[in-house]
């Protein structure tokens, strides 16, 4: 599914799509729309615009992955943007979004970008108000010293 409020922005990714063989179910062009249907029909990939007038991509992601016990909760998610400052891009990541793509976006890009999120392994968590993939990409091991869960075993240690 891809969603953008610009008639343009969406026919030139779901033809950027058509390239690649891939041919969108739906192409919508308000996130009111969009819900409706994520509501109702499954959907393998989500293309969502971050600014649209009526429900932006923020908004429309955060719905998405709070959607209870719809399939469509845990869709790879791609979210696309014209102008994105670094405080929208962490915005992006903590309402679930897996990738952000900014415009203009090359086909190539494009295609990089899904196949990396149909690679992606990270898992699905629920901390707090947040319901998504993991947003640490890294798990490779702290070379460091522990400070932390050691710092607090000692101290539990010492009352003891």
């Amino acid at each position: 599914m891809v969603v953008d409020d610009s008639p343009f922005s969406l026919t030139l990714t779901a033809g950027a799509l058509a390239g690649f063989g891939i041919r969108p179910a739906f192409t919508v062009g308000r996130g009111a729309e969009a819900r409706r249907i994520l509501q109702e029909k499954p959907v393998d990939l989500l293309l969502v615009d971050t600014d649209m007038p009526d429900i932006d991509g923020f908004e429309l992601v955060r719905w998405l992955r709070r959607s209870g016990p719809n399939p469509n909760a845990f869709t790879p998610v791609i979210m696309t943007a014209s102008h994105i400052r670094r405080g929208r891009v962490t915005e992006a990541r903590d309402c679930g979004a897996n990738f952000v793509v900014t415009k203009p976006f090359s086909a190539a890009m494009l295609l990089e970008r899904i196949l990396w999120v149909a690679r992606d392994s990270r898992p699905f968590l629920e901390v707090g108000d947040y319901l998504g993939p993991d947003r640490r990409f890294r798990h490779d091991d702290y070379d460091g010293e522990e400070r932390r869960a050691d710092m607090i075993r000692k101290k539990t240690m010492e009352f003891a």
